[in-house]
């Protein structure tokens, strides 16, 4: 196995956010996790004797510039809220070498429309959390 030093990480400039087949270009942070529920079987004894998985859950949030919330406004008649988008993250520049990494967010579902504003802002910055049927890694 090779040894990679002073390699070249993943940086901000590498990332794309393609959200319901439209680049997302004012998109200030994307966060996204898959968990899934574990629970300790107990029988007799103190210990437990296994570990059992349940419903798995996606969610995360988006970062966002109030023009682009009010774009996703506007294509949800109104309300992000009735929107229901696949979205993907892609981060890499194959001209640089890196490999190409995609992960695929099906059915992405806003949970909140908010907005907030502080005095001395230059610009509105929403984060909009959301939940997801999957995330699959298509690398």
């Amino acid at each position: 196995m090779a040894v990679n030093i002073n390699g070249r990480e993943y940086e901000w400039g590498d990332l794309t956010l393609i959200l319901g087949g439209r680049d997302i270009t004012r998109f200030r942070g994307v966060k996204y996790s898959e968990k899934v529920e574990r629970e300790t079987v107990h029988a007799k004894g103190r210990h437990p004797h296994a570990v059992q998985s349940g419903n798995f859950t996606y969610e995360g949030e988006i970062t966002i510039l109030q023009s682009e919330y009010e774009s996703l406004v506007k294509a949800g008649n109104g309300s992000i809220l009735s929107l229901s988008l696949d979205a993907l993250v892609s981060y890499g520049d194959p001209f640089k070498g890196d490999a190409m990494t995609t992960d695929r967010i099906e059915s992405l579902r806003f949970t909140e429309a908010n907005k907030e504003w502080t005095q001395g802002d230059k610009f509105a910055e929403i984060t909009i959390p959301f939940i997801a049927l999957r995330i699959v890694n298509q690398v």
